[in-house]
């Protein structure tokens, strides 16, 4: 009974510790996603707080390319060139968010903006299908490269990345990642 107490005042201090925090919507394209190279980095604070809430595409295009020595999927920003990038979408708090700055190296490396995304629904409603519509969009944070050399956009796009997808360029973990990495492609 002591042990169902302290569970139940816990959960009500998470809880409240949620409701007084600022959440936050942030879209991953890449190494961030469910079963790809960095997903843990959601928990990487233990204190924060994260959850999936749906798969989703961008409203607008932008290439989505692999480069670097690490074969880092990068988006760039290049509204209108690529594709309507597919995703997932998380609620976030400040401690989570920090810790995606962090791995991102905002606004450094990345620059994190607020853009629109189309959560994506499965004929029965649960997310993991096609647009559901061109009315439903959200807003939510994403992380892309604002300045990248002009030829970038001459290599090869993806709507969605996967580090085991066709394309045969595993994601090779560093520290030592820097923008001259992405210019130097």
């Amino acid at each position: 009974m002591v042990s169902i107490k302290c569970f139940g005042s816990r959960m009500k201090t998470m809880a409240a510790s949620v409701a007084a925090s600022k959440l936050y919507k942030v879209f991953v394209y890449g190494t961030l996603k469910r079963g790809e190279p960095n997903h843990e980095c959601f928990s990487k604070c233990k204190d924060g707080y994260h959850k999936f809430l749906c798969e989703a595409e961008t409203v607008e295009k932008y290439p989505l390319i692999i480069g670097t020595r690490f074969n880092i999927p990068f988006l760039l920003h290049n509204p209108g060139k690529g594709f309507n990038v597919m995703g997932e979408v998380y609620e976030v708090d400040e401690r989570v968010l920090a810790d995606l700055d962090e791995l991102e190296d905002h606004p450094n490396y990345y620059c994190r903006n607020e853009f629109m995304v189309r959560p994506l629904l499965a004929s029965d409603g649960r997310s993991g299908g096609s647009s559901t519509s061109q009315i439903i969009k959200m807003p939510v944070w994403i992380y892309f490269i604002h300045n990248f050399r002009p030829e970038l956009l001459e290599r090869t796009t993806y709507r969605s990345y996967s580090n085991n997808g066709d394309h045969g360029l595993k994601y090779v973990s560093s520290e030592m990642s820097t923008v001259d990495d992405l210019n130097n492609i």
